[in-house]
């Protein structure tokens, strides 16, 4: 089918936990000594837009998610509207090819973890009207939507009966659905009853690392057959299953979470700050698999599911350490590079930075006016 921005550069990151770092009242107008995002940086990267995750901790309770989901997107409205002169919201691929026009970076929002819908479609319905466009249908603990890939014992075996009215409420919305987190009988009931294609807008491949956040070749062929795509997530933890063993790192993140937790409890602590920030300042430069096994795993799934289904979905802000080489937004031009050492057209590069994304998200938006038409 053919995508009227095939033959146009956007480079696009669909996950960035940044909405989360607003909650420590940052300025994303200003170039930020610790986390990974911010406009200043973005640019510098040559990032024209990114989708800022509204993440809702698994922990919380269903009302408690919504409070938190709707604080995040106001939140994500002020640091926008504070920053009108280098960045935007948008809805619509041809809204973000517009701002680009114009010397805009696009913001996209999506929603991490389904909870905050409770059980109760008017909530989704909102959150549309707020900007949601993809739909992480859960997080790290089975909810009423559906099992996610953590816990070993399913709940659901798959999506829930609340879940497959979800699914199809988000088709009719425009909604993507996104299966980052989601078990492998999350993955095969999205392909089943989704009318659309699905996402994984941050997952890397795990006959690389045998993590299951990541997926497994069949789940990539079988993606790619339903025309979607995966997006490839840069958290060493994921693409590095040496890393993922390591116990400095391991202790030095817990730790880092736990003063984060107290931090943004209170930002006016000074001995929760010092804390938090020391740690910050010591997984910044923290020893890291390079840019380079990122570029492994675009490889594999590119080799398996076919250069038009892989793309880019950092996970920036929602990890505590990066790749060196992309150690923050800034430096996302060195993956085109690493690409074209590796022989990548300039057609697949335009896809993998940003386009092929792009293509699924306008399939889903054609598809629901098609049905309201």
């Amino acid at each position: 089918m053919s995508w009227i921005h095939s033959d146009k550069d956007f480079v696009l990151d669909s996950h960035c936990d940044t909405p989360t770092m607003l909650l420590e009242e940052i300025d994303l107008g200003k170039r930020q000594p610790r986390g990974h995002v911010d406009f200043v940086r973005a640019r510098e990267g040559g990032v024209d837009g990114m989708f800022f995750a509204i993440y809702s901790p698994p922990e919380l309770t269903d009302a408690e998610a919504t409070v938190h989901a709707i604080r995040l997107i106001s939140k994500c409205y002020d640091a926008v509207d504070s920053n009108s002169a280098v960045a935007a919201f948008a809805v619509s691929p041809e809204e973000a090819f517009e701002h680009k026009k114009h010397g805009l970076i696009s913001v996209f929002l999506g929603m991490e973890n389904g909870t905050p819908i409770q059980h109760d479609l008017a909530y989704l319905r909102l959150y549309h009207r707020f900007g949601v466009r993809y739909l992480t249908l859960c997080h790290n603990r089975h909810n009423q939507i559906c099992d996610s890939c953590m816990p070993l014992e399913p709940e659901w075996g798959g999506l829930s009966a609340f879940g497959k009215e979800v699914v199809a409420e988000c088709n009719r919305l425009g909604i993507l659905l996104d299966c980052s987190h989601a078990s492998d009988g999350t993955f095969y009931d999205l392909l089943k009853y989704s009318k659309t294609p699905i996402v994984a807008s941050h997952s890397s491949c795990r006959a690389l690392c045998s993590h299951p956040r990541n997926m497994s070749d069949a789940m990539l062929r079988d993606l790619s057959a339903a025309d979607g795509v995966i997006q490839i997530n840069f958290y060493p933890k994921f693409i590095d299953s040496d890393f993922a063993q390591d116990e400095k790192f391991l202790k030095l993140s817990e730790e880092g979470e736990h003063w984060q937790e107290l931090y943004r409890s209170d930002l006016y602590n000074i001995e929760y700050r010092d804390n938090y920030w020391r740690i910050m300042d010591e997984l910044a430069v923290y020893p890291t698999p390079s840019v380079r096994r990122v570029a492994d795993h675009i490889d594999h799934a590119v080799e398996v599911a076919g250069a038009a289904h892989v793309g880019l979905g950092s996970d920036f802000d929602g990890i505590d350490v990066a790749p060196e080489g992309l150690r923050d937004i800034s430096m996302y031009g060195n993956i085109a590079a690493e690409l074209r050492e590796r022989g990548y057209s300039n057609s697949e590069i335009r896809g993998i930075m940003g386009g092929n994304f792009l293509r699924v998200m306008h399939l889903a938006q054609k598809a629901a006016q098609s049905s309201v038409d």
